[in-house]
């Protein structure tokens, strides 16, 4: 199992920036990819972006130019860097990894509330 534990949420003006952490735990030798997705009040989870263990790194269309995601050279955690932020990526922030050998999403965090005020 990967225990995953997010931080670094809070409540920012419109084009300001915020730094998430995530911080896994547990299996981690197991991780090949950890991402990052997000909730806004009466919508559906939606992804944001992904880094593989190889280094891959794929963005979502509204985030591409203004996040950042990275990772320590160990990958027991990632960070989500997000600069130039609008009221619209108020949201509850999520990490997750995904296994080996796995489809999907395996483990998730317990979400990290990120509001920009406009």
């Amino acid at each position: 199992q990967v225990q995953l534990v997010e931080s670094g949420g809070g409540l920012v003006q419109a084009g300001g920036s915020l730094r998430l952490s995530c911080v896994a735990s547990g299996n981690r030798l197991s991780i090949d990819a950890m991402g990052w997705f997000r909730q806004a009040p009466g919508k559906e989870r939606e992804w944001v972006t992904t880094i593989t263990r190889r280094g891959n790194i794929n963005y979502a269309e509204s985030v591409k130019g203004r996040f950042t995601i990275s990772r320590d050279n160990a990958f027991t955690a990632v960070y989500l860097q997000m600069d130039s932020l609008k009221p619209e990526d108020t949201a509850v922030y999520y990490c997750a990894t995904s296994l080996i050998r796995t489809s999907g999403w395996n483990y998730w965090g317990q979400g990290t509330q990120v509001t920009v005020s406009s």
